[in-house]
């Protein structure tokens, strides 16, 4: 049986780490229907599981030291988020875990080497839509970010 639940929580994190880092170094609010996908309440207003597991890997990378934000914005999401010291360092890194094409050799050696880095990766895997690379990225970053 697949950990569909892992797939989630990998693609949450992938896009809220590249939402901070598009925003970085200012403070965002992401919302959990930014980074999931609509989500409609039951007859009594309460979220589905999906929308819950979104929130609950927002905190558990905020309680993990990944990103920071000052509150809740209603259990819709939070607010005044940004990337920790960690988080950053680690994105901007080079990555060893790579999807693209081989670097251009004629493109700017600063382009090139922004295409390297462990953010760029993960937008690719973002991009790719492929479960399997999204995985691998997230925890590629996570054994990055630890070290």
């Amino acid at each position: 049986m697949a950990d569909i639940h892992i797939d989630d929580f990998c693609r949450d994190v992938a896009v809220v780490l590249v939402t901070l880092w598009n925003a970085f170094p200012r403070r965002h609010t992401i919302y959990v229907e930014d980074v999931s996908g609509p989500d409609e309440t039951d007859e009594v207003g309460l979220h589905s599981n999906r929308f819950h597991a979104c929130l609950g890997s927002m905190l558990w990378l905020a309680d993990e030291g990944y990103i920071r934000y000052e509150s809740l914005v209603y259990r819709e999401g939070i607010d005044q988020a940004t990337l920790t010291e960690k988080a950053f360092v680690a994105l901007s890194a080079a990555s060893d875990v790579r999807f693209d094409d081989p670097i251009d050799p004629s493109l700017p050696e600063s382009v090139a080497q922004q295409k390297q880095t462990l953010v760029a990766q993960i937008r690719m895997a973002l991009r790719s839509g492929s479960s399997n690379n999204i995985n691998q990225i997230v925890r590629y970053f996570f054994t990055r970010a630890s070290l």
